[in-house]
């Protein structure tokens, strides 16, 4: 469908085929952290920084909308929880996509949790989600994790090939799992998934040498690209590890090279 390829195309790298994905829906979660604030700010400085899209809530939409500077493609998040819910892991629908389309979203994204106690609750949304999105040529983002009672190890192999490849198998357009900590192993995940895999950025790390070697590996075992929060968000200067960032999954730089952004 020329609408979902159209659509892809502001949230993917024309040339690269890579993305650059910043996801700011933390607020939701929980509440306003660090460099969630300000958010024409924030989005300023990512877009500036050359991220390819942000990924955030309506409502962030419309006070997140600058009205100038860099475009970004525009991914609105349809799932939702709270860290104050006794479920956290738990996540309800809390957009439509007629509403994104309204908002002139390029994609939309979904959160779902293998492991939890409710996981068919999310599943079935999940396909109704894909259906709709089907139906309207939009792009689906599925961030897929692990979490629950017989998750042993969340960033196990076989674990998070069974995530990516679920996010695949419900219709998802691209997937978002955890990166498995090595070129190795994180190339059987992408093997095993027929759509773009990209890496979520995890908890805040504490250097940037520890961010971009991730991002490096991810990209050296055949990865799509990356979607980095708190990472990049929360980063003393936000605009310059995107930079840097972005010159490691569309350029191939060395982590090395990268580091000159954020010397400069």
């Amino acid at each position: 469908m020329i609408g979902k390829q159209i659509r892809l195309e502001r949230v993917f790298n024309r040339e690269t085929k890579k993305t650059v994905i910043i996801p700011m829906d933390h607020g939701v979660t929980v509440g306003p952290i660090a460099g969630l604030t300000d958010m024409k700010y924030t989005i300023n400085e990512i877009a500036s920084g050359g991220a390819n899209a942000i990924l955030i809530h309506k409502g962030i939409v419309v006070a997140g909308h600058r009205g100038m500077g860099k475009d970004v493609g525009l991914i609105v998040h349809l799932s939702g929880s709270t860290s104050l819910s006794p479920f956290p892991n738990t996540k309800t629908l809390v957009c439509t996509v007629e509403e994104a389309i309204k908002l002139g979203a390029d994609g939309v994204s979904i959160h779902i949790n293998l492991g939890d106690e409710n996981e068919k609750e999310m599943l079935n949304d999940f396909g109704e989600i894909s259906k709709r999105a089907a139906e309207w040529g939009m792009p689906l983002l599925a961030m897929v994790y692990p979490r629950g009672p017989k998750i042993k190890d969340s960033y196990d192999v076989e674990v998070i090939k069974h995530c990516a490849r679920l996010g695949a198998e419900l219709g998802a357009d691209v997937v978002k799992v955890s990166y498995t900590g090595s070129v190795k192993t994180f190339r059987k995940v992408v093997e095993g998934c027929p759509v773009p895999v990209v890496i979520a950025g995890g908890p805040k790390m504490d250097s940037d040498e520890a961010v971009l070697q991730m991002v490096k590996g991810a990209m050296e075992a055949g990865g799509a690209g990356v979607s980095i929060g708190r990472n990049a968000f929360q980063h003393s200067n936000p605009r310059s590890i995107v930079r840097a960032i972005a010159s490691v999954v569309h350029e191939r730089a060395s982590v090395k090279k990268a580091r000159k952004y954020l010397e400069e």
